[in-house]
């Protein structure tokens, strides 16, 4: 992302980049947050972003408990990312595409192992 400050007159002449990857951990940590807490045995959120002028889109892979409201779940996420880049960074973001990579129970996680035993 570049940001013109030419007509700034309080900051002077140039411009700032922010690098794709300082978007992307904005992002994941914004789903952390929108998120509220990563399950147990769970994986912390990651994001990636494509930024082309002023316009991102955010891609977040992340884990979430079983069961759960996931449409609720992932529309939390997708409004904290969008808001939180948007006034951090200053990028309009047009897409935030949320990837539910795994459903972590609790149930799984303690139930005795199952098939034979050696």
């Amino acid at each position: 992302m570049v940001t013109d400050l030419a007509d700034d007159p309080v900051r002077g002449r140039g411009a700032t980049t922010i690098a794709d990857r300082v978007v992307a951990k904005i992002a994941a940590q914004a789903a952390r947050e929108g998120l509220g807490a990563v399950p147990e045995g769970g994986s912390k959120p990651h994001a990636s972003v494509v930024v082309h002028r002023e316009i991102a889109r955010v891609s977040v892979s992340l884990d979430l408990g079983y069961p759960s409201d996931v449409g609720r779940q992932c529309g939390a996420v997708r409004n904290r990312v969008r808001t939180r880049v948007e006034e951090l960074v200053g990028l309009e973001v047009h897409e935030v595409t949320v990837h539910v990579e795994h459903l972590h129970s609790a149930h799984t996680r303690h139930a005795t192992p199952r098939g034979r035993l050696a």
